[in-house]
């Protein structure tokens, strides 16, 4: 387990801060997201559909971390950082961690501010981050690459979620869609054939950190979505608004030529990190873009799509998704993925 010592010290700063500004005496974190990012990127879960194994209560004494029993050990050896292990309560597994922990203020109460405490990236999350994003962009192109028409698009999701699997990252999205099924946004996989041009998509979690990325393969289309996604990027700078990031990208559907309401017939994506979408974008999202702060805009239309994972700094914008063997083009500064032949 990579955690970082110094990174936990910022954090735990960050969650007294969130506490000060509530007036409460104690605070649970209870989701995946929080509890994972909080104890330095530990696996949260057991079954990925279902809760934490942990919670964590925050209050005057320090940080308890309530585990169930049976997943005790195990964090101790392999997840939780050396320090930590000491704050350990084992928990009976018949009672819910989060239960265990006490009455105390909830996630929900503070969910703003917990959304803002992690969303500037420390040093050790970022290089983690880069690590990951490289491995989720090699696995598409690895899996990509023995593609072939007559594949389908069950059987390019299975080479993908092994893909990821083998590189130590969870599959937690595995999108396919093949020529016949390019009007569905979010095509779970069928039997269809991928044809003279498919869309795969994924999003992998490693150490609490998620990568998306969409990728095409076969005929190439029109690009013009690379302009959206452009617009995106120029207004998400650290210190603007979410709900005025939005309004700008979505603005340039019509300058780019697409449907003025394109927007609205799927979501833009937004923030992300140790959630997929954190939050998703829309006009009522008001939440500061952060330095050091990862994003996944997912601007489209019928027929195109695009989608990687970046941070966000006041340097500009890194692109972490990124893999040299895919076919490339450049939009505004940024090498941006083109449709790989097959």
């Amino acid at each position: 387990m990579p955690g970082s010592a110094a990174d936990r010290a910022v954090k735990q700063s960050r969650i007294r801060r969130v506490l000060e500004e509530s007036a409460a005496e104690a605070l649970v974190l209870t989701s995946h997201e929080a509890v994972s990012w909080y104890l330095e990127g530990i696996r949260s879960h057991v079954s990925l559909a279902g809760p934490p194994v942990a919670a964590v209560r925050v209050d005057a004494e320090g940080d308890t971390i309530f585990v169930a029993a049976n997943e005790a050990d195990r964090l101790i050896a392999e997840e939780l950082l050396p320090e930590d292990a000491a704050l350990v309560r084992r928990v009976p597994w018949i009672t819910p961690p989060a239960e265990a922990a006490g009455p105390a203020l909830g996630e929900a109460s503070v969910a703003p501010g917990l959304r803002a405490a992690r969303a500037s990236l420390l040093p050790a999350e970022r290089e983690r981050y880069r690590a990951l994003g490289r491995d989720a962009a090699e696995a598409m192109t690895d899996v990509a690459s023995s593609l072939t028409p007559p594949s389908t698009e069950r059987q390019a999701a299975a080479a993908l979620a092994g893909a990821l699997v083998e590189r130590g990252i969870d599959p937690l999205v595995i999108l396919a869609a093949g020529t016949s099924r390019l009007g569905h946004r979010h095509p779970l996989p069928t039997d269809a054939p991928l044809g003279r041009r498919a869309m795969l998509v994924v999003c992998g979690r490693r150490h609490g950190l998620i990568a998306n990325l969409t990728r095409w393969v076969g005929d190439d289309a029109d690009d013009a979505i690379l302009d959206v996604e452009a617009t995106f990027f120029a207004a998400s700078r650290p210190g603007a608004r979410l709900d005025e990031v939005f309004e700008a990208g979505t603005a340039a559907y019509s300058t780019a030529g697409f449907d003025p309401d394109e927007w609205q017939r799927h979501h833009q994506g937004g923030p992300t990190g140790y959630a997929g979408r954190d939050p998703r974008a829309t006009p009522a999202t008001t939440d500061l873009v952060q330095e050091h702060q990862a994003f996944a805009w997912n601007p489209s239309a019928p027929g195109v799509k695009v989608e990687d994972t970046v941070l966000v700094s006041s340097a500009g914008v890194e692109v972490l998704t990124l893999d040299p063997r895919w076919p490339t083009t450049v939009r505004a500064g940024l090498t941006r993925p083109a449709a790989r032949p097959y």
